[in-house]
């Protein structure tokens, strides 16, 4: 059976246009799926995450974010062993597959446990203590961090298919930028 592979993008799916490429097990050399050939419009997917995804990130505060990594990694656990028969398509033992798919969804619930642990219940995150910053205390500062009114565009190896690219959404996310 082939799958057909689909992108989330600009909030639709797009699945693979005419210019599809075949993608063959490694164990069996049968087609198991197409992907590509599809039309993404970059600019399109930008817009929209600058737009509506970063709005509705923005909106949550880090706890609200933190809240929705660790349901994405518990509903992730549940179906493991889909993404291990994914996985030994392309030659991988279990050994090999399990740094990679178990331990992406663990990084995402490291990520959500210090988002909720050590991020204040708000959108605005103080870093450290107000500092002086003239002779006579008249002047002083203090770093904040609040999210980036933009978008995080991520490149993988392909490799580590789940876990390089949770390492990198997780921390995005929690940080109230869309990837």
């Amino acid at each position: 059976m082939t799958m057909m592979l689909q992108s989330f993008a600009a909030g639709n799916w797009v699945g693979p246009g005419d210019g599809a490429r075949a993608i063959h097990s490694a164990v069996t050399g049968e087609e198991i799926a197409r992907a590509g050939g599809g039309p993404l419009d970059l600019d399109a997917m930008l817009s929209h995450a600058r737009g509506t995804g970063g709005t509705a990130l923005r909106a949550m505060g880090f706890h609200d974010r933190a809240r929705i990594l660790k349901e994405l990694a518990l509903y992730l656990m549940e179906r493991k062993e889909d993404l291990y028969a994914l996985s030994t398509m392309t030659g991988a033992t279990r050994a090999d597959s399990w740094v990679d798919i178990e331990g992406g969804i663990g990084t995402v619930l490291a990520i959500a446990s210090k988002g909720r642990r050590e991020m204040p219940d708000g959108q605005v995150y103080l870093d450290g203590a107000p500092e002086m910053l003239s002779k006579t205390g008249t002047f002083q500062g203090q770093h904040i961090c609040t999210p980036l009114l933009g978008a995080a565009i991520q490149i993988n190896a392909f490799n580590f298919p789940v876990w390089g690219m949770l390492e990198k959404f997780a921390p995005a996310f929690l940080a109230g930028v869309p990837s």
